[in-house]
């Protein structure tokens, strides 16, 4: 199957998010809703969206002082760069591209997919790619950019199916 194409007919993309089954989200969405209104990240909502994402990342991520969150998360936030928005939340300790992700995706005016192994199997990659590129971040935001749109979907609903497609018909990872 070659990248880049749903594994599961887009008019699904409903019925799989409807049995997402990862947990409860609604905290960290709340984060984000509150990020997005004050263009920046709090020290606190940065823990819990990093906590959420990967767990194991906490001694990392904690050690950013509040002001480097809110200064770099700000940036991210507000800038029209591309590669500055993902680049700049990499500075944080713990933050690589998939927490990056999670953080532009649930704050960002614009909509960004979840950078995740099992979203890219969802769209064709038997596996997960040996590091990450901004050049493949952006096919990825396009790609997703472009299914939310024909389908009329918003990001978080893609994200959901995705993820609960690869978790039905992946296995574990």
């Amino acid at each position: 199957m070659p990248e880049w194409e749903l594994r599961f007919e887009p008019g699904s993309i409903r019925s799989w998010a409807g049995r997402y089954a990862y947990g409860d989200d609604s905290a960290i969405l709340e984060a984000g809703r509150r990020a997005q209104a004050a263009r920046e990240f709090s020290h606190a909502d940065f823990l819990l969206v990093c906590k959420w994402k990967s767990p194991r990342s906490q001694s990392k991520c904690s050690r950013n002082s509040s002001s480097e969150v809110v200064e770099i998360t700000k940036i991210a936030l507000t800038t029209q760069i591309e590669h500055l928005r993902i680049g700049v939340l990499r500075c944080l300790h713990g933050v690589d591209w998939p927490t990056a992700s999670v953080l532009l995706h649930i704050a960002h005016p614009d909509p960004y997919p979840i950078l995740d192994v099992r979203a890219l199997w969802s769209l064709g990659f038997d596996k997960k790619p040996n590091y990450y590129t901004f050049d493949l971040w952006m096919r990825y935001v396009q790609v997703c950019r472009q299914i939310a749109t024909s389908q009329g979907v918003d990001m978080r609903t893609l994200d959901r199916a995705m993820w609960q497609y690869s978790k039905e018909h992946q296995g574990s990872l």
